[in-house]
């Protein structure tokens, strides 16, 4: 992994070490590149379409709101107390959150956390809409593009358990976006109990290739969502003792709105390239440990508890 000294992440444990090869047997997945701008709506509403691509633990919706449109929430499911989230990077969207038979009205520009209770979730206005479920919590009529890619667990991808419920318990959640980033990258992280979102700043222009971020994650995916702008998202596999297992570099470039889940570990990086704008949001699930142990970088660490016996020892 190679991170620029400014970059935030050179100080994260392990952040300059080379990358290894696989620890457990068998090929490393490929990428999974949703290219929603490419494909049918699978929800579309009036004048709004929704879009839903997946990694192995978490269902991610777009939607391009133009009007009025609205899903169920399910609640608990399969014995599973999981919380969904509704990302709203504009402030011309409104969530309107039925829980219990109270509904509260959420302004755009927000993240919000929503306990696993059965209830509905209606979209007003012109925007984004950005929803996040697990997979094993995501509204049954939910069809994810790429649902075939996971048919089976991918060898490489621990199993996702829930970390400790926040302080307080389970309750609607809101969180401005609207806040100080980090310094280098910008980054702004907010986790809930089974996944964490880092809604990063748009850049406008192409990234500086002489500080590129080639890294790797040992057993989680990395969900990058694309929303505005053009990426090309370059990723490296590990060769193995098995010389049919090995593949190709890959320089995928992806428009908006799309959604690139990258394999672990796969040695990977991203290139924004439109002369505009490029924005890119990326979802881990579990949250990353690594992430949650730097001092500050969490927004909401204070309400949601990291597990017990994680103050020390090597990051995931």
């Amino acid at each position: 992994m190679s991170y620029d000294p400014s970059d935030a992440r050179s100080r994260l444990p392990g952040a300059n070490a080379a990358a290894l090869a696989p620890a457990k047997p068998g090929p490393v997945a490929d990428a999974e590149h949703v290219k929603f701008y490419a494909l049918p709506p699978a929800v579309t509403d009036g004048e709004s379409r929704t879009w839903y691509g997946r990694s192995q633990h978490l269902v991610i919706g777009y939607t391009a709101l133009a009007g009025e449109t609205g899903f169920a929430l399910p609640g608990k499911v399969g014995g599973h107390a999981d919380e969904c989230g509704v990302l709203m990077p504009e402030t011309t969207t409104t969530a309107h959150i039925t829980l219990d038979g109270e509904t509260t009205e959420v302004p755009g520009g927000t993240l919000t956390f929503v306990p696993a209770q059965e209830g509905t979730v209606r979209l007003t206005g012109h925007g984004r809409v950005i929803t996040i479920f697990t997979a094993r919590s995501a509204p049954p009529s939910v069809r994810p593009a790429n649902a075939a890619s996971y048919r089976e667990p991918h060898p490489h991808v621990a199993p996702l358990i829930a970390w400790p419920d926040p302080v307080g318990g389970q309750r609607l959640r809101t969180y401005s976006l609207d806040v100080p980033p980090l310094a280098e990258p910008p980054f702004r992280l907010f986790r809930c109990s089974t996944f964490m979102v880092n809604y990063i700043d748009p850049r406008t222009g192409p990234r500086d290739t002489t500080r590129m971020s080639p890294h790797t994650h040992a057993d989680f995916e990395q969900c990058s969502l694309v929303l505005d702008g053009e990426y090309v998202h370059h990723l490296r596999w590990p060769w193995t003792t098995d010389l049919s297992e090995w593949r190709e570099d890959q320089h995928e470039r992806v428009a908006s709105p799309s959604l690139t889940v990258i394999p672990p570990p796969a040695l990977h990086t991203s290139q924004a390239v439109a002369p505009g704008v490029n924005h890119l949001i990326d979802i881990f699930s579990p949250p990353r440990l690594d992430f949650s142990k730097m001092d500050g970088w969490v927004l909401n660490a204070d309400e949601y508890p990291m597990p017990p016996d994680t103050t020390s020892g090597a990051a995931r």
